[in-house]
């Protein structure tokens, strides 16, 4: 009874090992999909940033026409 307990014992670690070693890979897996994500959101943070810098010296541009054609009110 005992020998067959053990087996059946053994058989259960086993698979668990297994389990856990596809649980390691998988979560290796998912970790490097967060980091590209990460990466790729602070790149699209930089893009925002430029783009406001960009539209701030429009405005400032549109600003300089506007009072130079008098099309603005004091």
């Amino acid at each position: 009874m005992t020998d067959n307990t053990e087996s059946i014992i053994l058989e259960h670690l086993k698979a668990i090992r297994n389990d856990l070693g596809t649980l390691k890979e998988d979560s290796t897996f998912m970790k490097a999909r967060l980091s590209s994500i990460e990466h790729q959101l602070a790149g699209v943070h930089t893009d925002l940033a430029a783009i406001n810098a960009r539209l701030d010296s429009h405005d400032k541009r549109f600003e300089r026409v506007e009072r130079r054609l008098e099309l603005t009110s004091a």
